[in-house]
């Protein structure tokens, strides 16, 4: 099969989200494999790319924009994580054959390719090469939840809220989560995460608004997330 060029742009960038790109590169054959496993989906912001309870039939790699994952928890949804371009979602669940824990919404556009299991499980079978970069791709993640999850250890709320600033803040220096949210994503009570956020906005590292935080200093804010190299 061969790739048009708007194609070739797209999986030569999913090419370079699986895993390591220094060894192991993908064939134009593992391209033209992957190609056929699913196809390029739009979502609006509100919209969801799956639902938790939903039967786990689909993983999804964002290309751009960005998405929520969030539980309803006692009627209360609250906000698990935030993904954006380069993430993918969904495929432990896929792989697992188990229902989606957790609801996917849209909170800008979101371009996404959408891999189908029935079509992407045997392309990981006859292309072992991307298999080992899906392995590759998914323990790199789970490095990075494990790492933050050390980081965050053993500190005090206001270092943990100060860090997950600097980890969830977009270009512009801001996130747009509610202090609930924060809490949820902390383990910690709302009014403890509000202390915190009083703290900081004292100190002159943030900026607070209705569910959104800004950044007004950096180093600053390292300082107060315990950053001694700064």
């Amino acid at each position: 099969m061969l790739l048009t060029t708007p194609d070739q742009q797209h999986f030569a960038w999913l090419a370079k989200s699986f895993g390591r790109t220094d060894y192991l590169p993908l064939s134009p054959d593992d391209l033209a494999a992957l190609s056929q496993a699913g196809r390029f989906i739009e979502k609006y912001p509100g919209t969801h790319l799956f639902r938790a309870g939903e039967e786990a039939l689909h993983a999804y790699a964002i290309v751009q924009g960005e998405v929520e994952l969030y539980r309803i928890s006692s009627g209360t949804r609250r906000v698990v994580a935030r993904a954006g371009t380069g993430n993918v979602l969904g495929d432990i669940a896929m792989f697992r054959g188990e229902p989606y824990i957790s609801s996917a919404r849209a909170l800008k556009p979101v371009r996404a390719f959408r891999f189908d299991r029935d079509k992407l499980l045997p392309v990981l079978v006859q292309h072992p090469v991307v298999t080992l970069r899906w392995l590759v791709a998914g323990l790199s993640q789970l490095e990075a939840t494990q790492r933050r999850v050390l980081r965050l250890m053993s500190r005090t709320v206001k270092e943990q809220v100060a860090q997950l600033i600097l980890d969830e803040g977009d270009d512009k220096g801001e996130v747009h989560l509610s202090q609930t949210a924060i809490g949820t994503l902390l383990g910690a009570s709302r009014q403890t995460v509000n202390e915190a956020l009083s703290q900081l906005r004292r100190e002159g590292a943030v900026e607070t608004g209705y569910r959104s935080i800004r950044v007004r200093d950096a180093a600053k804010l390292g300082t107060a997330a315990g950053h001694t190299d700064r």
